[in-house]
C-alpha cells in the first residue's frame, strides 16, 4: 500500500464531496497538473484506497421514508452460522448495511422501507427467516443528522 500524503488527502476529500469532479477542476483545487492528479487517482484505485464510485440516491425520493436499525442476536456463535447468516442477508434488498459487531448482539443492520407497515412485513417475512436469528431489536430513525455515504476522510 502506498503512502497517502497531504495532496492525496485533498484529492480524496474532493472526490468524496463530488465523485464526478473533472480532473482539470480537481487539479486546479490541489495545485497539480491534470496528468499528475490522474496518476494519483489511478494509484489510489490500484492500491485499494479508492474502491469505486457510485450515485448517492435520496431514499425519500425513492419512497423509502423509514430507516430502521436492527440489532440481531444469533442463536449460536459459530463460523458456519456466521457464514450462513452473512450469505443470506446479502440477498435481502431492504438491508442497506450489515455489520458484525462485538458486544451484546452479533449484527447491526441499517434497513430502508416505505413505512412502518413495510418494516413489519420485512421483519416477519425476511428478517426472522434469516439463518440463526434468535432475537431482534429495532430502532426506527426519527431524524438522520449525518449521513455521509462512506468513510469520512480529510
Amino acid at each position: 500500500m502506498s503512502q497517502i500524503d497531504r495532496t492525496d488527502r485533498r484529492i480524496i476529500a474532493a472526490l468524496q464531496r463530488d465523485g464526478r469532479i473533472a480532473v482539470t477542476t480537481l487539479s486546479e483545487a490541489v495545485g497539480l497538473s491534470a496528468n499528475a492528479v490522474a496518476e494519483r487517482m489511478r494509484r489510489l484505485q490500484r492500491d485499494g484506497v479508492i474502491t469505486g464510485y457510485r450515485a448517492i440516491l435520496s431514499p425519500r425520493a425513492l419512497g423509502l421514508g423509514l430507516t430502521a436499525f436492527c440489532e440481531i442476536k444469533l442463536d449460536r456463535t459459530s463460523a458456519d452460522i456466521f457464514e450462513e447468516f452473512a450469505a443470506a442477508v446479502r440477498e435481502v434488498e431492504a438491508v442497506e448495511e450489515c455489520h458484525m459487531v462485538a458486544g451484546g448482539f452479533d449484527y447491526l443492520l441499517k434497513t430502508r422501507h416505505t413505512d412502518i407497515e413495510a418494516y413489519r412485513a420485512f421483519l416477519s417475512n425476511a428478517l426472522l427467516a434469516l439463518p440463526g436469528v434468535r432475537e431482534t431489536r429495532t430502532y426506527p430513525v426519527m431524524e438522520s443528522v449525518v449521513e455521509r455515504g462512506g468513510a469520512a476522510f480529510s
